[in-house]
């Protein structure tokens, strides 16, 4: 039999274990709310494509709505060419025909000037071709609502067959509401939302067992690479084999689309910009972005002033963090622990991860709450803290910029480190794929 995890936990731990009751987190969870979404309506609330700080809303989003319009136009071989875009982003925001007093805030006296390079594959822009048929803020608009009945119809998906967390759905749902990278996702416009859904169709079909969807929806996450830099090692080192196949067809297929439809030449183009990141990073990574980037890469650039060590630094740790992820993946653990360490993986090491992509952990970390409550003799009594964390620190990473320290990276370290103490506690043979198999 396992011996319990949380008998020898330090007396701080447990002390917090009893002081974190649900009545204190939905407290917590409704104050982050009220904040939270307070501020963007606030800011939100004016005229006009600018917010009260002078920043374009939904700002990510025009980049998509660029694409979209640029693929409409039948100018796909304008996609990477950024003094194009730049021209393009500055007719929509501020129409020749408008007057600029109506677009811009009154305190912008200098020349409208945007910058962003559109960083994906060329088919994700025909999502975005219906998009542009409508005015920009109108389009954002649509956007953004069809992304939160995703955002939550995922929450809902995994929570189906969990009757510990579906006895708490209010709880859940305000918890939903009040995660930080929700706000982020929201104000920037971004396509968070999709990366959630790839990990959480995986998942799915995971619990089904049917392990070839579940790479083919891994694939997906072609269209936002950087997600693919762990996944695929951690199932190649953990010899997942059928993972592994499924998410190569479906991610060679769309590259394949994608060079059938657009042509040899905009895809040369969309590789080169992928392969020569050096070329876009000063304008898609401002000075102050490691503040609002959450993985290995970001961690270490704060901490360390000198460019080859903080990468290889990033590189070592995240190479540490694919191997017990593997490790974890290999065992005969639970799916929701064997999934948890997958997806941290995942984040942990993406070279290129803002605040709003955190969004993926939102899964995990109800899987890993019902875990916890289930398998309470057997879990760990750090797990709890390592939750509440994993939630809440995100919303602290602007601190970074004077402590230069990403305590969010720390957290997600920890929980992994404290999932592989989990799976090495249980006994071989016992392997629990899914607590739920007709899940789906």
């Amino acid at each position: 039999m396992t011996t319990s995890t949380a008998a020898n936990a330090p007396r701080w731990l447990e002390s917090f274990a009893r002081w974190l009751t649900l009545r204190r987190v939905r407290a917590h969870a409704a104050i982050l709310a009220i904040c939270l979404w307070g501020v963007c309506a606030t800011d939100f609330f004016t005229a006009g494509p600018f917010d009260r700080a002078a920043n374009i809303k939904f700002q990510d989003f025009l980049s998509f709505y660029t694409s979209g319009r640029l693929v409409a136009e039948h100018r796909t071989a304008d996609l990477y060419n950024d003094e194009v875009r730049r021209e393009e982003m500055v007719k929509i925001i501020a129409p020749p025909n408008v007057a600029r007093e109506t677009v811009v805030p009154p305190t912008a006296h200098t020349p409208i000037q945007v910058s962003l390079p559109y960083l994906y594959a060329p088919q994700f822009a025909l999502f975005f071709v219906p998009f542009s048929r409508l005015p920009f803020l109108g389009s954002a608009g649509v956007w953004v609502a069809l992304n939160l009945v995703l955002y939550f119809a995922c929450i809902r998906l995994v929570l189906k067959g969990r009757q510990t967390l579906l006895q708490r759905c209010g709880t859940v749902f305000l918890c939903a509401i009040a995660f930080p990278p929700l706000f982020h996702f929201f104000v920037r416009g971004q396509n968070s939302v999709l990366v959630l859904a790839c990990f959480s169709a995986a998942l799915l079909a995971f619990h089904a067992q049917h392990e070839w969807l579940a790479g083919i929806a891994l694939g997906f996450l072609i269209f936002k690479p950087q997600f693919l830099v762990a996944i695929p090692l951690v199932l190649l080192l953990a010899r997942a084999w059928k993972p592994v196949m499924g998410l190569a067809i479906s991610a060679s297929a769309q590259l394949l689309f994608a060079r059938v439809y657009f042509g040899a030449t905009v895809v040369n183009a969309y590789l080169d910009r992928l392969l020569h990141p050096n070329r876009w990073l000063s304008s898609a990574e401002l000075s102050l972005a490691p503040v609002q980037m959450h993985s290995l890469r970001a961690f270490w650039t704060l901490l360390m002033p000198w460019p080859p060590v903080s990468f290889a630094l990033y590189l070592v740790t995240s190479i540490a963090a694919i191997a017990i992820a593997a490790s974890i993946w290999r065992s005969s653990s639970s799916l929701e622990i064997r999934f948890s360490a997958l997806t941290l993986a995942a984040v942990l090491a993406n070279p290129h991860l803002f605040v709003y992509d955190v969004l993926v952990l939102a899964p995990i970390l109800l899987l890993l709450v019902d875990w916890h409550w289930n398998k309470t003799k057997h879990s760990s009594a750090a797990l709890p803290l390592l939750i509440y964390l994993a939630f809440f620190l995100p919303l602290l990473g602007p601190l970074a910029r004077w402590t230069h320290l990403q305590v969010s990276v720390l957290a997600f370290a920890a929980l992994l480190w404290i999932l592989w103490r989990l799976a090495s506690d249980v006994p071989a043979g016992h392997r629990l794929a899914s607590s739920n198999p007709r899940v789906v």
